[in-house]
């Protein structure tokens, strides 16, 4: 048997235990941790010291501005649970790096993030002003685009309206017969034990009229939605007949049925989370989700605004999201591109076919924007639109009595129109795989998703 063996590099663990380690010493120099640490303390604060301003007794709390660098940096790199975050702060360098030798607790952690919730908020528009200045933001290309983030709920904990009332007589009907057996029950009782108090409940009774609420409360809720929904449709209806007979025109085909305010049988509503809605996924599953919204800036990838709704497709988020973008960029005090004769010029917006339609577009153009908003799907092998050259694109530029689904086709198919949304599928769609990944860069892509509730602890 051959003996000889490899020769290793030498290591000794209990001199490695022994070793002092200075974060400094082994991290990288442009480790994310070093670069909010000079980063944080430039940024105006004042919101989270105002909440320690009203009371000056006490155990003085840990420093606003450690926390602050602490929690953004923790979201940065995917560590959103308050336990795993003070578990980082003693074994992390890089964690160690921020907090020093005195790392706060996960309650303490978890405490000051519930407490400054709404000033993480206001810290966005900070983040965004700060990117100006840096020149991150050069409004070349707003590009907005939507993708689902699954809810904390489960499709097993969801009841459809149809199944509800049939779930809340078979709830009643076993409630009377406890109710029935518990009085049985009191009466051998009385006659067995002499008096009793006789106000408890018995343990199935309770849990049953317990589920009894949840299902009422559900059920309310999906008939207010439903009557919100019958309600606009009466008056979609209502303006449609209104335009008709201004015009001296009358309604073609059958005439509709009235309007139900009713529930589809169909109609689900989750216990676990009321907000969520069933979505149609990437892998064309359906389950419990919220869209988030992101309009990003071209040039560096920085969130100008962000958003999570309920509703299941674009049509409606175009106009609301570069409302809240432009809102930002007056906030941070980034001004707007102007032209040779100082007028504001329009900045280009992109986005895909779920955000097109006619209002969209001329919402879009109200407020000073370029839209670019896909018409249609591409087929997976249709060849790309070609660009037309400039006497083609001068000669088909669009007239005034031409749709906008057609001007906006000749816009896409011109060559600056083509390269600017070409340009969106690496400005907005890598954001979101950031997000999702949580390898968010140093712009604090994770303090815009206020709204998507991170856990606490």
């Amino acid at each position: 048997m051959d003996d000889r063996r490899k020769n290793y590099r030498a290591w000794d663990a209990q001199e490695c235990c022994q070793e002092r380690v200075s974060p400094r010493e082994v991290l990288p120099e442009d480790d994310l941790s070093f670069f909010l640490l000079d980063l944080v303390p430039q940024i105006d604060l004042s919101a989270f010291h105002a909440y320690y301003a009203a009371e000056l007794r006490g155990q003085p709390p840990f420093d606003v501005t450690m926390m602050a660098t602490l929690l953004i940096y923790a979201y940065c790199v995917g560590v959103r649970s308050s336990r795993k975050i003070a578990a980082a702060c003693e074994r992390n360098l890089a964690f160690r790096a921020i907090v020093g030798k005195t790392p706060p607790d996960f309650r303490t952690t978890s405490d000051f993030r519930k407490i400054h919730l709404a000033a993480f908020e206001k810290l966005f528009v900070e983040v965004l002003r700060l990117a100006g200045t840096l020149g991150m933001v050069t409004l070349g290309n707003l590009s907005t685009d939507g993708t689902k983030m699954g809810a904390n709920a489960s499709r097993h904990k969801a009841m459809s309206y149809g199944y509800m009332g049939k779930e809340i007589t078979r709830l009643q009907e076993e409630i009377k017969e406890l109710l029935q057996q518990a009085e049985q029950m009191d009466a051998q009782e009385d006659a067995t034990l002499g008096s009793r108090r006789g106000d408890e409940l018995p343990a199935e009774l309770k849990r049953r009229n317990q589920r009894l609420a949840k299902i009422e409360e559900a059920k309310a809720r999906l008939e207010a939605v439903a009557e919100a929904e019958a309600a606009e449709e009466q008056r979609r209806r209502d303006a449609a007949q209104a335009e008709r007979e201004a015009e001296g025109r009358k309604r073609r085909g059958k005439e509709p049925a009235p309007v139900d305010p009713t529930p589809e049988a169909k109609a689900q509503t989750n216990f676990t989370d009321p907000e969520a809605k069933i979505m149609k996924q990437s892998n064309k599953g359906f389950d419990y989700s919220f869209n988030a919204q992101a309009v990003v800036d071209g040039e560096a990838q920085i969130i100008m605004a962000a958003s999570i709704t309920t509703q299941t497709n674009d049509k409606q988020q175009a106009i609301p999201m570069a409302q809240a973008a432009l809102a930002n960029l007056e906030a941070a005090g980034i001004e707007r591109p102007k032209d040779a004769n100082g007028e504001p010029k329009p900045i280009p917006n992109t986005a895909d076919s779920g955000y097109f339609s006619e209002n969209a577009v001329a919402g879009l153009e109200k407020l000073h924007l370029d839209p670019h908003v896909a018409t249609g799907r591409q087929k997976h092998h249709e060849a790309p639109l070609a660009a037309e050259s400039a006497e083609a694109a001068k000669s088909a530029e669009p007239t005034a009595a031409a749709k906008a689904k057609e001007k906006m086709q000749q816009k896409l198919r011109s060559a600056a129109g083509k390269a600017l949304y070409a340009a969106r599928k690496h400005i907005v769609e890598p954001v979101f795989g950031q997000i999702r990944a949580c390898v968010v860069s140093a712009s604090f892509c994770c303090v815009a998703w206020r709204k998507s509730r991170p856990s606490g602890t």
